[in-house]
């Protein structure tokens, strides 16, 4: 198969101009990950660029949150689909100014798969693992679930394990090499692994989390787009629960979509075993799991990966609740993390 390329675009992206923005557009970031389901169908599907109406949407696809969050913050992006653990450092690095949670995209969906020979955590030691990136919201989990064994990391990838932060396709590659023993990956990532190169799955995330539910997928907007276009931020929560509702009704030809659109990126297509197996370690949700988002947040601070912060105003989901009573449906809560009082 070939290589997943790092960052590729669709769309009319804007060549990273910061200074791009128009009047009469948005641009959106997200991952080429299945964890992203919404924005890829959103965008193939045309249901996005419906809802938005004369906004005209340009989007960008990238390898990992931390890279998205620097476009965001560069005024690079007006939006972005991205790991809470991204988005949390995004806040931080913008001293709590940048950009706001507004919603949720999807819950569960990242796995530790390692070899077939390691049967516990106690075997990890003295072993490499991999991530995304640094930083990333599975490095974020790998970090702090070593932690909670009394296994030591640091970012230098020195430490009882030691993590290496990098491209998911290298990792695929590396593993096979025999290179490295396992990673946590968001899907389909890990699914290839265990697919492909037979890793086996060592943590579920969702076993971590109570009932399973955690967030993986938030949908973020920079605070100064919310604020001077709140009708276009309106408009894509519109579009998101358009999308979100398709993909619970047609789970068959969303996969199909998101198989489609993943080759169409990365050139390299999903087998039948894989693309099922990936698909059902996750669900979407327009809840961005505030309750989790905060765990996130605590479990950063504690491996040494983000400076604690008042939390309070990263979430506003007035627009999200406000779409969701038009649509007959229950609100979500802000776990506390909204606007400072």
């Amino acid at each position: 198969m070939k290589r997943w390329l790092p960052v590729a675009t669709v769309g009319l992206l804007l060549a990273g101009c910061a200074s791009a923005a128009t009047e009469n557009g948005l641009r959106l970031g997200y991952l080429g990950n299945l964890t992203h389901a919404t924005a890829i169908v959103g965008v193939a599907n045309g249901l996005l660029a419906k809802s938005l109406g004369d906004t005209r949407l340009t989007t960008q696809v990238f390898n990992a949150g931390p890279a998205e969050m620097t476009a965001l913050l560069g005024g690079q992006l007006d939006a972005a689909y991205v790991g809470p653990s991204s988005a949390l450092n995004g806040y931080v690095r913008s001293h709590g100014q940048a950009l706001k949670i507004i919603a949720g995209a999807t819950m569960g969906g990242a796995e530790l798969v390692v070899r077939s020979s390691i049967d516990s955590v106690a075997q990890l030691k003295g072993k490499t693992l991999a991530t995304p990136q640094l930083g990333n919201t599975q490095d974020v989990a790998l970090r702090y679930w070593l932690s909670q064994h009394d296994l030591k990391t640091s970012t230098d990838g020195s430490g009882d394990v030691a993590i290496r932060p990098q491209d998911n396709a290298t990792t695929l590659d590396q593993f096979r090499a025999g290179k490295i023993d396992g990673a946590w990956l968001p899907e389909p990532w890990a699914s290839r692994l265990v697919v492909e190169a037979q890793a086996k799955v060592l943590v579920d995330e969702r076993d971590l989390w109570p009932d399973g539910r955690f967030a993986s997928t938030d949908l973020v907007v920079s605070t100064k787009f919310l604020r001077e276009h709140p009708e276009t931020v309106r408009r894509l929560i519109a579009g998101e629960l358009a999308t979100n509702d398709w993909i619970s009704n047609s789970a068959v030809q969303a996969a199909k979509t998101v198989n489609t659109e993943l080759q169409r990126l990365s050139g390299a297509k999903l087998t039948d075993e894989e693309i099922a197996r990936a698909w059902g370690q996750q669900q979407v949700t327009d809840d961005p799991l505030a309750s989790t988002v905060g765990v996130q947040a605590d479990h950063a601070v504690t491996v040494g990966l983000m400076s604690a912060i008042d939390l309070r105003g990263i979430v506003d989901v007035g627009p999200l609740n406000e779409a969701l009573t038009a649509a007959g449906k229950q609100k979500v809560d802000d776990a506390g993390l909204g606007a400072k009082q």
